[in-house]
């Protein structure tokens, strides 16, 4: 019965799919683009045996990087198919494998909807040698086809909230069934290997959290200090990011009888437009990322963010930040960049989606975590006037990164058990 209505459920999400790409490419055009990709059909070359890697969205697609180019180096005869669910991601793994995309080394698709004909079609179209889904990310009958083609697939970096552990066990054997037929389940953490266990995972491994692998641009801090040159070298710098609906209002409330400049940046860049129309309804004096060629006066108040693939630039250039995502029930978003970036983090109470890293980040003074949002504007004033305590939460953030690195090697190792290397 769970299977039944799971493609029952599939099959109304590809019967309404036009409508929402419609719908979400009024504001972001891209939407509209690669349509047929979204049912199973493709129009790539492929010309040589083929690892998958599914990350749909901009944060998978980021935290791939280091496994990514590990992969191109260890399995140099195989092309790589990136597959995403979001424009955002397909663009930033074009931001980060633009070489290997053009020379064909990496090619890029949308994962169809997971009905049994568009996977089906999808995977008799790029028969990958090992198919590599990140993260949460299971779609069954993708699972299934794969298994009935002899693909063997792993599910790497998995996290599993107790939230999400409680929806999946719902689904009863559809759940325990699809995690059988994974060959390989690395979980980020002791607590997300007991869940998955829980729902039917025989041998999960612990291999780490990837996104602790993944090393900044190398001109991210002379990017930083040329933009902090534009907002004020005198100025404190607080940076909102990777904010989502409704917390720019908060935010914006807690900065008010502060003096910092907030670096406010939207998450999804189609929610630009509609956070620049709050700041103008609130008479607040901001610039426009994209508009800013010269040093601030020092009246502004807000520069908004609304460019794209800079995040590490924007933490380079502030002092300290707040974690979008947290303020509202949505999980949270990640906190590593920042830690890498030596960034102090306020988090607020939601940070649902990455508890164990909270918790180890909060322990290790690389952030500090609210119970309140009420409380934000009181954490704002705090950092803002002790540049000591500042200074010390961002060499702690540095060290926290440092220790937890080594997954990609680890996963290496797993993966080769799965598909050896040719070397």
């Amino acid at each position: 019965m769970p299977r039944f209505v799971y493609t029952l459920l599939m099959f109304a999400v590809a019967a309404l799919l036009p409508l929402k790409l419609f719908w979400r490419g009024l504001k972001q055009p891209e939407y509209r683009q690669h349509v047929g990709e979204r049912y199973g059909f493709y129009t790539q070359t492929v010309s040589a045996p083929l690892i998958w890697v599914h990350c749909v969205s901009v944060g998978e697609t980021r935290a791939t990087q280091p496994l990514i180019h590990a992969l191109l180096a260890h399995y140099p005869q195989h092309q790589l198919l990136m597959t995403h669910g979001t424009p955002t991601g397909r663009e930033t793994g074009r931001q980060l494998f633009g070489q290997e995309i053009a020379s064909g080394r990496v090619l890029q698709a949308y994962l169809p909807v997971d009905t049994p004909g568009a996977t089906k079609r999808f995977l008799t179209y790029f028969k990958p040698s090992l198919g590599l889904l990140m993260e949460t990310e299971l779609w069954f009958h993708a699972i299934d086809q794969a298994t009935r083609l002899n693909i063997p697939m792993a599910l790497l970096s998995a996290r599993l909230s107790p939230k999400s552990a409680a929806g999946y066990a719902k689904l009863g054997s559809l759940t325990r069934r699809g995690l059988q037929q994974l060959s390989l389940v690395a979980a980020q953490t002791a607590a997300d290997a007991e869940r998955l266990q829980t729902l039917g995972t025989k041998h999960p491994v612990i291999c780490g959290n990837l996104k602790f692998d993944v090393t900044p641009p190398e001109d991210s801090a002379a990017k930083g200090a040329a933009l902090r040159q534009l907002l004020g070298k005198d100025r404190t710098v607080f940076m909102a990011a990777s904010t989502r609906e409704g917390e720019e209002s908060l935010i914006l409330n807690a900065v008010q009888g502060t003096d910092v400049l907030t670096l406010l940046v939207p998450r999804h860049p189609q929610r630009f437009a509609e956070v620049e129309s709050l700041l103008k309804a609130r008479g607040l004096r901001y610039v426009l990322r994209t508009e800013l060629v010269q040093p601030l006066n020092g009246d502004v108040q807000v520069v908004l963010g609304n460019s794209m693939g800079e995040m590490y630039t924007y933490y380079a250039a502030s002092d300290f930040a707040v974690m979008g995502g947290s303020l509202q029930p949505l999980g949270g978003q990640n906190l590593i960049e920042a830690a890498a970036m030596g960034v102090p983090t306020i988090l607020g109470p939601n940070m649902f989606n990455f508890a164990q890293v909270t918790q180890a980040a909060v322990a290790a003074n690389a952030a500090v975590q609210l119970s309140d949002v009420a409380e934000l504007h009181g954490m704002i004033a705090t950092l803002a006037a002790d540049k000591m305590k500042v200074q010390a939460m961002s060499q702690a953030a540095k060290g926290f990164t440092l220790q937890h690195r080594g997954t990609t090697q680890r996963l290496m190792v797993a993966i080769d058990q799965l598909l050896p290397s040719a070397h």
